[in-house]
């Protein structure tokens, strides 16, 4: 699943995972479970990360590969924030030789919404939610989960998204053309409620899946 910042992947990688009864697969999750269960491939991450230096595209997808080997992943997966680079779609490419075809689908939402979005958005300090200011919160101004107070990220911040989204063209949005041609890609429009963008995400995946159409 493809967006940038602000475009809802998450949000929608998990309603999907729960509706196919399919693990959704996050390279932040992924990461600190290698970690947390100290493989090979984790502890080289763990000693990267703890130099402040950024994980490498070939730990990220040696990570992503312990991963994919895992009993929950044989019958499907979503994969949420990999690949970010067309060095990791290559690879995965690879990973996913004698499996299902790849089915990648683009959440589009243009810059203007996703400043909006992303500079709206609050975390609750007491629950971790994040919460829209103009749907998610009470009257007081309090997180409608728990009623605890909200705050922004400071990557929330207008200055910082810009910079989050120039990164974004500069290094992801290359994912979009890698795909684009491939019979199994689709884009949804994500400037639209969250329930419409998901009826219309799962039809394209469904359209994908019934030409029975290889990547």
């Amino acid at each position: 699943m493809l967006g940038a910042p602000g475009a809802g992947k998450g949000t929608q990688a998990e309603r999907l995972a729960r509706a196919l009864r399919i693990p959704k697969i996050s390279t932040g999750d992924i990461l600190r479970e290698a970690v947390h269960t100290g493989t090979e491939i984790g502890r080289r991450a763990k000693a990267i990360m703890d130099r402040g230096e950024l994980v490498s595209d070939e730990v990220i997808i040696g990570v992503v590969r312990e991963r994919l080997a895992k009993p929950d992943a044989a019958g499907g997966f979503i994969l949420d924030g990999f690949p970010r680079t067309v060095a990791q779609a290559a690879a995965l490419d690879g990973l996913m030789n004698g499996h299902d075809p790849l089915i990648v689908v683009d959440i589009a939402v243009p810059e203007a919404e996703l400043v909006r979005r992303l500079s709206s958005r609050r975390v609750c300090e007491n629950c971790g939610a994040n919460a829209e200011v103009d749907s998610d919160v009470d009257d007081a101004g309090r997180c409608l989960r728990c009623g605890g107070r909200l705050k922004q990220r400071d990557d929330d911040k207008e200055s910082v998204i810009l910079e989050r989204l120039k990164i974004y063209r500069r290094d992801t949005e290359p994912l979009v053309d890698y795909y684009r041609t491939r019979p199994t890609f689709r884009a949804v429009n994500g400037a639209q409620p969250a329930e419409r963008v998901a009826a219309d995400l799962a039809a394209a995946i469904d359209a994908v899946a019934t030409t029975g159409t290889n990547r």
